[in-house]
């Protein structure tokens, strides 16, 4: 039986990521550092590299040893919304400007997902579809999955208009629900990514509201 851990990094930590610099060293030498808090190597991590440059904003990827580190140090070889790993030992890594990072795991087959979970895909009830993606590839089963979220702005700040003017959150909570995950199996880290100094927000940073840019990140990794 494997276990899963799973962790958020915050300002403290620095930023690990920047857009237009792929292979900075200070954010290299970040998502090293605060890894190795986790006890995870840098290169035993594949990063969930994002696109908004689509359409489809519900692509997602299994990836194996052999993607071991991709996007660690520069960028990836392809571009997904979700990763999906069957491989204990094998971190996913997922850097957040303002949207959830979701967790999603499996323990009765050993699968894990990190999941992108922000305005364009839960406009494509992208909570469902990752849930989805599991139940087809894994026969997982909804009700068994544990699900991990990421810090979000609330609604106040950042309500999403196509979804009737939810938030973040409250659109994840009801897809995943809706995709048959028990509330009971969900564990929320529920700080306001607006008003906490803790974490990044590049939607308040653009306001004017936070002085530092940057972007936190989720990393789970399944341990045996």
């Amino acid at each position: 039986m494997h276990t899963v851990h799973v962790a958020v990094s915050q300002v403290h930590d620095g930023s690990v990521y920047i857009p237009t610099e792929q292979t900075n060293e200070t954010i290299v030498q970040n998502r090293a550092a605060w890894l190795e808090q986790q006890g995870i190597a840098l290169d035993d991590a594949t990063r969930v590299h994002i696109s908004y440059d689509q359409e489809d904003f519900c692509r997602y990827r299994i990836v194996d040893t052999l993607h071991k580190g991709e996007g660690m140090r520069g960028p990836s070889r392809e571009y997904s919304d979700a990763l999906i790993t069957t491989k204990p030992g094998h971190a996913l890594f997922l850097p957040v400007a303002d949207c959830v990072a979701t967790t999603v795991f499996d323990p009765e087959n050993g699968v894990l997902m990190l999941s992108h979970l922000g305005r364009h895909s839960l406009e494509q009830d992208g909570g469902v579809r990752s849930v989805a993606f599991l139940t087809e590839k894994f026969g997982s089963k909804p009700g068994r999955l544990k699900v991990w979220l990421s810090p979000a702005p609330s609604k106040q700040a950042y309500p999403i208009f196509k979804l009737e003017g939810s938030g973040m959150k409250e659109a994840v909570f009801e897809q995943l629900q809706r995709a048959g995950v028990l509330l009971e199996n969900i564990t929320d880290t529920p700080a306001d990514t607006a008003t906490d100094d803790n974490y990044f927000s590049h939607s308040e940073f653009i306001k004017g509201n936070k002085s530092v840019e940057g972007r936190f990140a989720m990393v789970a990794v399944m341990r045996s």
